[in-house]
This record gives C-alpha cells, sequence and structure tokens, in this order.
C-alpha cells in the first residue's frame, strides 16, 4: 500500500511565554488541514489541544525530526483568518506568545474535548438552540412592539441617522470609530439597541461589551426584551448569548459555541468576549469605554477596548465606543478627527443632571473631635428624602468598616505581616483582613505591641457608615452593595432588585453601584471622602475620579419628575479643587482639555507611549537587580534610540504575600519606537530570568493604566 503524502503545518499551542516559545510550531500531518482547525498534538509529555495557524511553516527542522499531530477536532468549522489575525496582532503588540493567548481566549472545556465529547456537546447545544427563546432567558415580547421601542429624541435620530450611514458604507472600507459622548441619562443604551437592529437586519452579528459582570444581567435583560420576541408574536426572534467569567465551564461553551456557529445574533460581555468567534460580526459596541475594568491586569495585559478599535478596523464594520466620560486618549483622537465624535447633549425627556453642590469639610463641625463623614446638612438632606418617600446613595469606594485598627498609646497599627499594606477591620465576621494576600485573622482583644485593651478603628469604610446611617436615622431601610456583601451567587441581583423595587431608602457602596444602573428613584447621591486621587502619583488617578463621581452623580434624577429636585453632594477638603469646579459645571470638555494640556507639557499619554517592567522576588535586591540588567540591555540596543528607560522603583503596594515587587518604567514618543525596542528586548529579558536566581517572575504591561 502506498504511503500517505505527509504534510508540514503551523500549530499554535498554549507553551507558557518564559519557555521562549512565541511563534506556532511546525508538525506532521497525514493530510492538508485548513488554518483555524483545531488540532491535538504533543509538546514534550503532555498532550494538548493547538490550533492550525495561518502562514507557511518554519521549514527549518528536517520533517523527520517533526512529531505528528495526533488528532482533529473534525466536528467544527476552522477559526476565521480574521480571528487568527487578530490574536497574532494582540500577541505582538503585548508581547506574549502567539498559543499562549489564541489557547487562552478558548473556552477551557474547549480544550478538553475529544471528537466524541465534542459531539455530544455539539448535540446538548442543538437541543438548547431548538428550545423556546423563553428558556432562554430571552423576553418573550415581539420586537417591534411599540412599548420597546421609545420615540427618539431628535439628538438620537440624529446621532442614528450617521450611524445607519456608516452601517451601509462598511461593506466598501473601514470607518472610523464612533465616539458616542452623552451625559449619563441621554440614552446611549437606545442607539446600542437601534444601531444593533440595523445590523441584525443586514444578517450581521452584534457584539456588545460591558466593563463589570455585574452589568451583564441588566444590558442583557434590555437587548432581551427588544430582540427576544417570537415569530408567533410578530417579532423576529434574535439569539443572545452572553460572555464573562461568572457562568460555569458549561455555559461558557455553550454560548461561546452558539457564537462560533453563527447561531448567536447577539453577544453581551466583558473584556475577554472581544476574542469571540462570530463568523457574520457586522458591529461592535463598546460601553462605558472609558472603563479600566477592560485593561486585563495579569497574563496577556491587553485592551479590550483597544482591541475592539482594531478588529472593527480589520472587519471593515463600525465600532461604538459609549461614554458620559471618554478616556482622554479617545477624547484626543476625536480632537485629530481620527474618531468621528456624536453627542448625545441633553437627558431623555429633558431632565436635568443633578445640581452638585461642593461641601467644605474644612468648615464642618466637629464630632468628639474628628470631622464626621454623615455631617449634620448631609443627614438633614437625608431625612428629607426618607419624609418624600425617595431614595438616597451614598458613595464610599473603600469596604470594609475601617481601613486600619489603631492603639492611641503605641502607635500600633493593623499592619499585614506579609504585605507592605493594612489590614482592614471587617467587623461583621470581627476580622482584619488584608485585600492584598488575603491573611485573614480574629480581631486581637489587646494591642499585641502594648497590651492596650481600647484599640478603635481608624478612618472609615463601607461597613463603619452603614452602621452610623442605620444608628442616626433609626427605620431607614439602609442596605450596602460592595464586594463583601455580593459573594455569593445571586446577591447581587437580589440586593439591586430591592433597590428598583423600592424596598431600600439608602444605599450605600462602592464603585460597583455608580456604572450603569437606571435607579429611578434616586434624587440624591452623595460621595464622601473622594480626596484620596487628587494627590496620586499615578496621572490617571484625577482622569479616574473624574469619572467616577460623574457617574456617580448620574444615578440621580433619572426620572424626569424627579429631576429638577435631585443633588449630588461632594464633601471634599478641597473644594477649589479644578476638578471638582469641572464638576460642579458637569463640564467633562474643560476637564478634558485641562488634563491634556498638562498631559502634553509632561510627555504623557496620549502625547507618549508607555511600557511597564515589573519584577516580582524574593528580595529586594533580587527584583532591583533584574530590572537594572534589564535596563542597561535596552540602554545599549540602537533600538532604543528615541525611548527612555527609567530607573527601577518599588511599586505602589511594595511587597505582597512576602514577595517583593519593583517596576520600570519605559517611554517612546512614538508608537512604533515603543514597540520596536520591546520587540528586540523581549529575549534578553527571558535569558536574564535564568541568571537572577532570586527572581520569581517578571511582566511586560503595554499601555499600562497605572503607573
Amino acid at each position: 500500500m502506498a504511503e500517505l503524502p505527509v504534510q508540514r503545518i503551523r500549530v499554535a499551542v498554549e507553551a507558557p511565554q518564559h519557555s521562549g516559545l512565541s511563534g506556532p510550531l511546525d508538525y506532521l500531518s497525514e493530510r492538508a488541514l485548513a488554518p483555524g482547525s483545531l488540532v491535538r498534538v504533543p509538546l514534550g509529555r503532555r498532550e494538548l489541544m493547538g490550533i492550525v495557524w495561518p502562514g507557511e511553516p518554519d521549514g527549518g527542522a528536517e520533517a523527520a525530526a517533526l512529531r505528528p499531530i495526533l488528532a482533529e477536532l473534525d466536528g467544527l468549522p476552522p477559526l476565521s483568518a480574521s480571528w487568527c489575525q487578530l490574536v497574532e496582532f494582540a500577541a505582538s503588540y503585548y508581547q506574549r506568545s502567539i498559543g499562549e493567548l489564541a489557547l487562552a481566549v478558548l473556552p477551557p472545556q474547549l480544550r478538553e474535548l475529544d471528537n466524541t465529547q465534542l459531539r455530544a456537546r455539539l448535540k446538548k447545544l442543538g437541543k438548547f438552540l431548538a428550545s423556546p427563546a423563553e428558556a432562554q432567558g430571552s423576553a418573550p415580547e415581539a420586537e417591534e412592539a411599540p412599548a420597546g421601542r421609545p420615540t427618539l429624541s431628535p439628538a438620537q435620530q440624529q446621532v442614528l441617522d450617521e450611524l445607519d450611514a456608516l452601517l451601509d458604507a462598511a461593506r466598501n472600507s473601514a470607518p472610523a470609530p464612533v465616539l458616542l459622548y452623552g451625559i449619563t441619562g441621554s440614552g446611549k443604551t437606545e442607539v446600542y439597541l437601534r444601531a444593533a437592529e440595523h445590523a441584525l437586519a443586514q444578517g450581521r452579528q452584534v457584539l456588545v461589551l460591558v466593563p463589570e459582570i455585574n452589568l451583564t444581567p441588566q444590558l442583557e435583560a434590555r437587548f432581551a426584551e427588544r430582540f427576544g420576541g417570537s415569530a408567533a408574536s410578530g417579532g423576529a426572534a434574535h439569539r443572545i448569548v452572553s460572555l464573562h467569567s461568572a457562568l460555569t465551564p458549561a455555559q461558557r461553551l455553550r454560548n461561546w459555541l452558539a457564537a462560533h456557529l453563527g447561531e448567536a445574533d447577539l453577544v453581551l460581555g466583558t473584556r475577554l468576549a472581544v476574542f469571540a468567534s462570530m463568523p457574520r460580526l457586522g458591529l461592535i459596541v463598546v460601553d462605558e469605554e472609558h472603563d479600566p475594568s477592560y485593561k486585563q491586569q495579569d497574563g496577556a495585559r491587553y485592551s479590550a477596548r483597544d482591541l475592539a478599535i482594531y478588529r472593527a478596523h480589520q472587519e471593515k464594520i463600525p465600532v461604538i465606543l459609549g461614554s458620559a466620560t471618554p478616556s482622554l486618549e479617545s477624547w484626543q483622537r476625536a480632537n485629530e478627527g481620527r474618531y468621528k465624535r456624536l453627542l448625545l447633549p441633553g437627558r431623555i425627556g429633558g431632565g436635568a443632571l443633578p445640581r452638585v453642590r461642593l461641601f467644605d469639610m474644612k468648615r464642618m463641625p466637629l464630632s468628639k473631635g474628628v470631622t464626621t463623614a454623615l455631617t449634620t446638612p448631609l443627614l438633614d438632606a437625608l431625612r428629607l428624602r426618607l419624609e418624600r418617600g425617595e431614595q438616597s446613595l451614598i458613595f464610599l469606594n473603600r469596604r470594609g468598616y475601617a481601613p486600619v485598627l489603631h492603639c492611641a498609646e503605641c502607635n500600633w497599627k493593623s499592619d499585614c505581616p506579609h504585605c507592605s499594606a493594612w489590614r482592614v477591620f471587617h467587623k461583621g465576621d470581627r476580622t482584619l483582613r488584608c485585600h492584598h494576600c488575603g491573611f485573614t485573622e480574629r480581631v486581637p482583644s489587646a494591642c499585641p505591641s502594648c497590651g492596650n485593651q481600647d484599640i478603635a478603628p481608624l478612618g472609615r469604610g463601607t461597613e463603619r457608615l452603614e452602621e452610623q446611617l442605620q444608628e442616626q436615622l433609626p427605620g431607614a431601610r439602609v442596605l450596602r452593595i460592595d464586594a463583601d456583601s455580593t459573594k455569593h451567587k445571586g446577591e447581587l441581583e437580589a440586593q439591586l432588585a430591592a433597590v428598583h423595587s423600592g424596598e431600600v431608602d439608602i444605599l450605600v457602596g462602592t464603585q460597583m453601584v455608580t456604572k450603569g444602573h437606571d435607579f429611578r428613584r434616586i434624587t440624591l447621591v452623595a460621595a464622601v471622602n473622594p480626596d484620596g486621587a487628587l494627590f496620586s502619583s499615578d496621572f490617571r488617578a484625577p482622569e479616574r475620579l473624574f469619572a467616577l463621581l460623574m457617574q456617580a452623580g448620574g444615578r440621580a434624577g433619572r426620572d424626569a419628575e424627579a429631576a429638577a429636585r435631585s443633588e449630588m453632594w461632594v464633601q471634599t477638603w478641597h473644594p477649589e479643587h479644578a476638578l471638582y469646579q469641572a464638576l460642579k459645571q458637569h463640564d467633562f470638555e474643560a476637564f478634558a482639555k485641562s488634563q491634556l494640556a498638562e498631559r502634553e507639557s509632561a510627555g504623557l499619554p496620549p502625547f507618549a507611549h508607555l511600557a511597564l517592567l515589573r519584577a516580582e522576588g524574593r528580595t529586594v535586591e533580587a527584583a532591583q537587580g533584574f530590572l537594572k540588567a534589564a535596563a542597561a540591555f535596552a540602554q545599549a540596543m540602537p533600538e532604543a534610540q528615541g525611548c527612555l528607560v527609567y530607573p527601577a522603583i518599588p511599586m505602589s503596594v511594595a511587597r505582597v504575600a512576602n514577595v517583593e515587587r519593583m517596576q520600570m518604567l519605559v517611554e517612546a514618543g512614538s508608537r512604533g519606537a515603543l514597540q520596536r525596542l520591546l520587540w528586540h528586548w523581549m529575549p534578553e529579558l527571558h535569558a536574564l530570568k535564568r541568571e537572577h536566581k532570586g527572581l520569581l517572575r517578571w511582566a511586560l504591561d503595554v499601555d499600562p493604566l497605572a503607573i
């Protein structure tokens, strides 16, 4: 019998970055396989999944030295060439190996399946797809039902006319990204819905990204209400799936398969969903595009927003970046004409934004010698809302009872023995808990240093604020929403439902409650103790604070009838600060202009491009030694021309879990110059890791959000 011809193919495998295997590997196959096909291959002593990668094999090794693939996962259509191109771009830009990123963004269960298991999964998927819309969580109301389609404002109609033109023209060329700048309550979600409607009518799929998992069910409900109709009710049913880390592995695989097979028309998800395989993709929406949650903080530190823009350009489809407080990068690109800026300047129904009042804490009366967060004017304002039957929101971006326990006798504080940070006092379970390494102990009965039994909380978190509100306003229904109160499945949804149904009078929360929620009964938002970010060493801190406060204020007055009496109070020690003055006028444009001028004069993004090299070691010397050697290599390279390598410094929290952490900033005037340096630097960094025995790990962060 004649031997079958042997094909040499490229396969992307999940080899870790430190292995030095940055590109696909050559394998042998008895037949030609389409790029994007899933295969099982040997790597060392392991057997793992790989992806047949586009391009010519390396050809360096003799065929006899190559290993054959073990099996082809033949029950699925191959991943598209454009998907492979997206992954290859992301891996190159963020300096990761192709296989590491490509396999990491696929559902974990998919990587474990053989052909028999895959066929069983596809059979289950078929039953799911054949089930009624109600069983999939979709609303039964028809898409065209009048109740589901509110009348558009003139500003919304103008924006949609321009978006429709972009959708129609997208087949011929890549349209410019759209920056949809609309104040809170201006109807951005309705614009997303109508733009999606247009794309769906063309037979295309729609990808909608949101920054936080807790916002996905809310937006999913809005889309399901509009698009989940049945043919029987006269509406065109569209299948909607979500992709985020809160799904079970089986749910994530099922939803990914539905998108990959083209069965899901709309995909709603968090940052990982930017890599969803969607063969008919026609529109991408990035809601709250400024949000830092779109930046991955470990592994491949990609920005989902930036990759959404790249993917839209690559596929020649529109991308909508929506925000009431756009990132300064996006705002500057719109100023330069690279993005098309569309405006929604007013709230739906003509309601006004809440009046912003600044309260100077230096003028507030003292309580036991300390100015309290619950000032007399604030308590009076809360009582007024209680009398009216209205809701209030108190925003404090610090969870726990108090940031630290303190002994006034010897000045002991509840520091963490494993981190350069304080352990937070949680009164509910009487623990001191480190929010960095998780080290937890029971609260001591006396000072561990001097034995003084009078140790007291210093500062306040949401837990303490909740307690004080219950003491000062007996009878008020107070609810706290933060990471501690919503640890268990379903708790967040139940608590938000209680707010919406009017079962809560005063909501206390962290930034979890400031983003995207449509609380119709809230007429007062109070921000207590927001000043910390004003004087941070991180140049982005003011931008984040302004966005957070604008978002928090936007929760008030969303009901047109109550808008006129809605207020946002900011209790600050620095009411004269330019940030608060811009906030008082709801003037994002003035704030952005001021910040961009500062950034340009200081040579900071978006007028420069940054990368952070971080190192973690058993000792400070180990981490610092690696970074110093890395800097010496970089500065000696010809590619370093036009780049500046700063000295290594400790991270803001320098020690976590007994690991010392240092970082080094690299700055370049152009993106190309930075990428050239990083490309030539990476092999040297891998080699240096092997030479520095005390070094535990290192990571490169391109376009870091915090420095």
